[in-house]
C-alpha cells in the first residue's frame, strides 16, 4: 500500500509543477543562458557622465563616456561628441583656439554669427563638436573638456537666481573597421569632419547610450530689479569720480609741449 500512495504523490506534484511553469529541461536552460549572456556580450551600454568643474562665471564641462565591455582595437574608433549651448551660456571661439594651438582639447564651434557678448535673451542655442581622447587610466574610455562661461541674465522682480539646464549631447562614433557590438549602440549616420583639422567628411553613427544624469542643471545668480536705482547711481558716482582722479593726474604729472 506504501509504494502505490508514494507514487500517486509524486505524480501530483510533477503535475503542479508543470502548471506553475517551473519545470525546464537542461537543454532549454543552456539555450536560455547563452542566449541571455550573448546579449549581454554584444549589447552592452555606454555610459556618459557630465560634471561642471570650478566656480563662478568661468566653468569648465568635463564629459566622461565610458564603454560597458572591452573593445578590441578600440584604438582604432573616434569619438565625437556634439554638445548643444544653451542661450545662458557661450563658448569663447578664441579660447578655443587658444586651447587647441596648445593641444588642450580638440573643439570647434558650429553655429555662425555668434556673439559672445550678447545677454543671455537675445542670444541663441549654440553647437559645440568635441573630438574626445581616450583615458589614458581607462582602457575602454574617452573623455573631453570645454570651458563654458555663463552670459548676464536680465534682473528678476523677486528671486535672485535663475537656473541653466544643459542638455545631454549627441555621442559620434567612427571606427576604421566594423565591430559586431556597433549595431547595437548606431541609431543613426550623421556627416561631420573626421579630425578636426581635416576637410575629409565621415559618415558618424548615432550611438544611443546611458546618461548617470538626465541633464545638467546650473545655478546662476542675478540682480533684483529693486536694486536698479541703487546700481545706477553708484556706478555713476565712481565713474565720475574715477574720470575726476585720472583728469588731476594728467594735469598735475603730465608735460605737454605746445
Amino acid at each position: 500500500m506504501a509504494a502505490p500512495a508514494v507514487a500517486v504523490r509524486a505524480v501530483a506534484w510533477l503535475l503542479l509543477w508543470e502548471a506553475a511553469g517551473f519545470t525546464c529541461s537542461p537543454a532549454t536552460t543552456f539555450n536560455n543562458t547563452h542566449f541571455v549572456s550573448g546579449i549581454r556580450a554584444t549589447c552592452s551600454e555606454i555610459i556618459l557622465r557630465q560634471e561642471v568643474l570650478k566656480d563662478g562665471f568661468h566653468r569648465d564641462l568635463l564629459t566622461k563616456v565610458k564603454f560597458g565591455e572591452s573593445i578590441e582595437d578600440l584604438q582604432t574608433c573616434r569619438l565625437l561628441i556634439k554638445q548643444y549651448i544653451p542661450t545662458g551660456l557661450f563658448v569663447d571661439p578664441y579660447e578655443l583656439a587658444s586651447l587647441r594651438e596648445r593641444n588642450i582639447t580638440e573643439a570647434v564651434m558650429v553655429s555662425e554669427n555668434f556673439n559672445i557678448e550678447a545677454p543671455n535673451y537675445l542670444s541663441k542655442e549654440s553647437e559645440v563638436l568635441i573630438y574626445a581622447r581616450q583615458d589614458s587610466q581607462c582602457i575602454d574610455c574617452f573623455q573631453a573638456f570645454l570651458p563654458v562661461h555663463y552670459r548676464y541674465h536680465q534682473p528678476h522682480i523677486k528671486d535672485g537666481e535663475t537656473f541653466i539646464v544643459v542638455h545631454n549631447p549627441d555621442l559620434l562614433m567612427y571606427c576604421d573597421q566594423e565591430f559586431p557590438v556597433l549595431k547595437c549602440w548606431a541609431q543613426s549616420e550623421v556627416t561631420a569632419p573626421c579630425t578636426l583639422n581635416s576637410k575629409d567628411i565621415c559618415q558618424w553613427n548615432n550611438m544611443k547610450y546611458k546618461s548617470v544624469y538626465k541633464n545638467l542643471t546650473l545655478q546662476v545668480p542675478v540682480g533684483l530689479t529693486i536694486h536698479t536705482s541703487l546700481v545706477c547711481s553708484v556706478t555713476l558716482l565712481i565713474s565720475i569720480l574715477c574720470s575726476t582722479l585720472i583728469l588731476v593726474a594728467v594735469f598735475k604729472y603730465g608735460h605737454f609741449s605746445l
